[in-house]
């Protein structure tokens, strides 16, 4: 019987064997007519799928696992080609093709291009793009298994050997034009080298990408650099956005890419030296980072993607330990953590790129300071948002400032204002100024009204409030624009005093370092912040500090104002140049601004910063000053009605 069981096995087994040879040399036989089939299927799909026309010449097998082709073509229909190429050799590893993973050994490709066009009638690779899916299943993808299957698939498409030649991308996006030539490029014994020319409107230079790549165990190390002298130049994007870049070299390692307990690790490094930017948003001047290099550590999981707390990052002489995931087990969650471990603070100055935070230039420090940030946004409940930060000082001292010296706010300077890049005339803040006024002889409902309108925490934060500032975020995010608010007394003076009013990221990240080294060093007194702040902001055309500002439209001292005529002042701090267009055409206020100041008041009694007696006899503001040649004011009324109609504002 067992014998029988035997022979049943071992005739089963030459069955399947002598079925599985019939298979393959089936295939080999009829592999010319699968090869034109598979041919057609692809050109019917691109027809249907994507409306364009593909065709490929000659195809055909050689020897037992190679395939050859001529004059592939791909052509959009009513636009640019897309793609041709003269021909194609590679070769295919035959046992993958029957679990559905191709995976290529060899590929050879000469005299050929992909061109992305745009102009009047559109783009040539518009139907090729993703195409947004409006339908919500409901079903998450596990990002771990997407991935590794996407990095599989994508690193078996790259030979193990490839000689490319004379191969082109180029791009029109409305007569901005970049070419980038591969003359050659050579993968042979895991060793990469390629020759790469680029030309553009504006240059041309010559590349090259060298270095160790073996896609078969999932690993890399490609430097990438200009064989001319001079830096490598980044093309397209200073046509098309008004970005110069350049950069010596750059560096990109890939060490690990593994699946470990349902998660994806992916661990390397990349580097880039002397990089270059230069845009109006960002600064004014060319914005350069002499070294930088990130060793990450990337995680997949079923519900996240992260980059590790374990990564590194460095900046010069600067390094912290970044974490940044994005979570949507329940709710979609984003996280950014930011450790800069215990570093000497002038090691931190000099690793602030060149031209971002000019004013810190020339700066010097002693001490050492560990940083730690953490913010979590959950899309689902924005206002749920985490912002919180902790900065840990050992013997921190500021030795030598660099063009904006904060000390220089405790004693008297000449200040400029500066709209529309234009300096305007020097205000003396000093006692030297007849118009000068100490915060002490500053009328203090003035004092309350202000700071009710502008900082009302002024006294207890630290340079900002830290609620405003999260809402700040939550708005940016929402509208996808920089558009911070939550400006503090602290703030304003810091852009007013040292920095200019350009709209520049350089500009806005000096404000909240200044801000912060200001306000958290003792440097000046809130009092005397205050009192500077009153002395300098615009009160009105020309109209610079309140000393000037009471007499420009009450004739007065800063000491003598009403509690009206302080709400009024308070009011027009957001837009002082625009003052006249709250008043009617008999010299009153219009009724919208009388409501505003009603309202201020009603806040500040509500705060017990003024009793209802302050209220009490109380006369309607009357500008008396310079102010009233602003203002277009009527004859005096003569008729009953008119009277009546100019009471209706007089409260």
């Amino acid at each position: 019987m067992a014998k029988t069981t035997k022979q049943k096995l071992f005739l089963t087994a030459k069955i399947v064997g002598v079925c599985f040879v019939l298979l393959i040399v089936s295939v080999f036989v009829f592999r010319d007519a699968l090869l034109q089939k598979a041919i057609a299927h692809i050109s019917h799909k691109m027809e249907t799928d994507y409306n364009s026309n593909f065709t490929i010449k000659k195809a055909s097998f050689e020897g037992f696992n190679g395939v050859s082709m001529e004059d592939i073509l791909l052509v959009p229909k009513n636009a640019d080609t897309l793609l041709q190429i003269e021909s194609v050799k590679t070769k295919v590893n035959f046992w993958h093709l029957f679990t559905g993973n191709i995976q290529l050994g060899s590929l050879e490709a000469k005299n050929g291009f992909v061109q992305l066009v745009k102009n009047q009638y559109g783009r040539n690779f518009d139907a090729f793009l993703p195409k947004k899916d409006t339908v919500d299943t409901g079903e998450k993808p596990n990002y771990a298994r997407l991935v590794y299957r996407l990095l599989n698939r994508g690193l078996n498409l790259v030979p193990t050997d490839m000689n490319l030649k004379n191969l082109t991308l180029r791009m029109n996006d409305m007569g901005k034009k970049a070419t980038l030539r591969m003359n050659t490029l050579v993968l042979a014994d895991k060793q990469m080298e390629s020759a790469i020319e680029v030309h553009t409107n504006t240059f041309t230079q010559r590349w090259k990408i060298a270095g160790f790549a073996d896609p078969r165990n999932k690993q890399t190390d490609l430097r990438f650099f200009n064989i001319d002298s001079g830096k490598i130049k980044v093309p397209y994007f200073d046509e098309r956005y008004g970005i110069l870049s350049s950069f010596d070299s750059i560096r990109w390692k890939v060490s690990n890419i593994e699946m470990d307990g349902g998660e994806l690790h992916v661990d390397g490094f990349t580097s880039i030296s002397n990089f270059t930017i230069n845009h109006p948003k960002i600064a004014s001047k060319d914005v350069v980072i002499k070294k930088a290099r990130f060793d990450y550590h990337l995680l997949f999981g079923e519900n996240f993607v992260a980059v590790d707390s374990s990564s590194t990052a460095t900046l010069n002489q600067m390094q912290f330990h970044p974490y940044v995931s994005y979570n949507n087990e329940t709710d979609k969650i984003y996280t950014l953590k930011v450790a800069i471990p215990k570093m000497k603070a002038q090691n931190f100055i000099n690793a602030l790129p060149e031209g971002l935070f000019r004013h810190f230039e020339g700066m010097e420090a002693s001490g050492d300071f560990d940083f730690h940030l953490n913010f979590v946004y959950n899309k689902n409940k924005p206002s749920a948002i985490v912002l919180d930060s902790q900065l840990n000082k050992q013997n921190l001292v500021i030795t030598k400032y660099g063009e904006a010296n904060l000390s220089m706010l405790n004693g008297p300077f000449m200040y400029h204002a500066i709209i529309n890049d234009v300096p305007q005339r020097g205000v003396y803040v000093g006692d030297s100024n007849p118009n000068f006024t100490p915060l002490s002889q500053i009328s203090p409902f003035l004092r309350k009204c202000v700071l009710t309108t502008e900082d009302p925490s002024f006294f207890s934060h630290k340079g900002f409030i830290k609620e405003a500032f999260k809402q700040s975020i939550v708005k940016n995010i929402k509208t996808r624009k920089f558009s911070r608010g939550g400006s503090t007394i602290s703030m304003q003076l810091i852009k007013n005093v040292f920095l200019t009013r350009e709209k520049t990221l350089s500009r806005k990240m000096e404000e909240i370092l200044l801000v912060y080294i200001l306000e958290n060093n003792r440097i000046v007194s809130k009092e005397r912040m205050l009192e500077v702040y009153f002395n300098i902001i615009e009160w009105g055309p020309n109209v610079y500090g309140i000393g000037e500002a009471s007499e420009f439209y009450f004739q007065k001292r800063p000491s003598e104002l009403t509690l009206n005529e302080c709400l009024y002042l308070a009011n027009i701090v957001p837009s002082p140049r625009n003052f006249m267009y709250q008043f009617n055409a008999y010299g009153n206020l219009k009724p919208f601004a009388v409501s505003r100041e009603r309202m201020l008041k009603n806040i500040m009694m509500r705060r017990g910063l003024i009793a209802a007696y302050d209220t009490i006899n109380q006369l309607p503001i009357m500008i008396t000053g310079a102010a009233r040649s602003y203002v277009k004011v009527k004859e005096e009324p003569t008729s009953e009605a008119e009277s009546n109609s100019m009471e209706e504002f007089d409260f």
